[in-house]
């Protein structure tokens, strides 16, 4: 909540808010004010690893779920535990999961690397799947681009690989703000979802940074 309400002791709230005579500048990269909102989703520095790791336990949640609902065996029970796959089948071949795979296309495509890719072999479906944790600020917006950015590699599956596709947004804020589309683009993915989990784990991921930095 102190996170939500930009109320945390960074050096930007103790230069400008409580007027003192300290550098505002980020601890990490000294190139941009530090606020609460640089430090849990715009931080060049926390970007190489810290914000990869929130993004993917967010990834392997949903790729757990979905392993679960389709008959895919798993070695762990707990999606905490999970470690995805590049590729799981489930049982009898009807579905396949591809994770974190590139997909060849006759057009050059520089997006064509959806984070879970879910391949119904008996209904003829092909659902794209990408993950973003953003600024809270950005969460419509980042909505937007992703749904535009693999527009054209969608049509590409559909085209070569004759399967009705669609690509699935599942963008969260890094404090847990979602947008009013966020509900019915996670319940079109197969899996049993819950909404409130998949917050929960991109802020505890946020809440994580925010320790490693502030304190």
């Amino acid at each position: 909540m102190a996170a939500q309400d930009q109320a945390l002791q960074t050096k930007y709230y103790v230069a400008k808010i409580l007027n003192t005579e300290t550098d505002s500048k980020c601890r990490l990269c000294q190139q941009f004010d530090e606020t609460t909102g640089r430090i849990i989703s715009a931080c060049p520095i926390l970007a190489k690893e810290q914000y990869i790791k929130r993004y993917d336990r967010v990834c392997a949640q949903l790729h757990c779920n979905i392993c679960k609902e389709t008959g895919v065996q798993l070695d762990k029970t707990h999606w905490y535990e999970h470690v995805p796959k590049s590729v799981e089948t489930s049982q009898g071949g009807k579905v396949t999961i591809l994770w974190n795979q590139q997909i060849q296309t006759d057009r050059t495509n520089p997006n064509n690397k959806p984070d879970i890719i879910i391949c119904d072999n008996e209904k003829g479906t092909c659902m794209l799947i990408h993950v973003a944790i953003s600024g809270d600020r950005n969460v419509i917006k980042k909505e937007a681009e992703e749904i535009l950015k693999y527009k054209d590699v969608t049509i590409e599956i559909q085209r070569m690989w004759n399967v009705k596709t669609k690509a699935i947004p599942v963008i969260v804020g890094a404090t847990g703000t979602i947008s009013k589309s966020f509900r019915r683009y996670v319940s079109n993915i197969r899996g049993n979802h819950e909404f409130k989990e998949l917050q929960k784990t991109a802020i505890l991921g946020t809440a994580h940074i925010l320790r490693k930095v502030l304190m």
